[in-house]
């Protein structure tokens, strides 16, 4: 497999994420909803509803920042990327990812790993009377979201290093 093929494989599966994580952000939006109608409406309420807004949250956010990078979206202070060469903003990219981003989501993945390890052998569960028994799950999202935005890293590594290959040999 080449690297572009590579680079493309990992856009691909973090843009079918992304449409999943889209349908959890509607699914989240019908939650809310349905919890201030009982809660206002009809004075009911439940704990596990409430907490699986939470998880819902969590896994929006986290499993869409491959995403949220992949499109470039993310926050950035671009006074100067913006008048930026392609070239330039390459090298930007390049470096960032490098010396930003790997290090930062390999570090969230060595120092989450044991923290969701435990609460699997646990199988944790709310803290709350009538919570989800699933927060071994929602802890599992930290090392997932490390996962996924080192890979998106990857791939925009390859495309900013494509990118400059290609600018050289012109």
């Amino acid at each position: 497999m080449s690297i572009a093929a590579c680079r493309q494989v990992i856009d691909s599966a973090n843009g079918y994420l992304a449409k999943g994580v889209s349908w959890l952000t509607l699914l989240m939006a019908i939650l809310v909803f349905t919890i201030v109608l009982l809660r206002y409406g009809f004075n009911l309420g439940w704990i596990a509803m409430q907490e699986s807004v939470m998880y819902l949250h969590a896994m929006v956010f986290l499993l869409g920042a491959a995403h949220t990078l992949k499109v470039d979206e993310h926050v950035r202070v671009d006074i100067l990327y913006r008048r930026m060469s392609m070239r330039g903003r390459a090298w930007v990219d390049l470096l960032g990812t490098l010396v930003l981003l790997v290090p930062l989501c390999v570090f969230i993945l060595i120092s989450s790993w044991d923290y969701v390890a435990s609460s699997w052998r646990l199988l944790e569960g709310s803290p709350e009377a009538g919570g989800l028994p699933l927060v071994y799950f929602l802890k599992s999202l930290l090392p997932l979201f490390a996962i996924t935005l080192l890979l998106q890293g990857v791939a925009q590594a390859i495309s900013s290093v494509l990118l400059l290959l290609s600018e050289e040999s012109a």
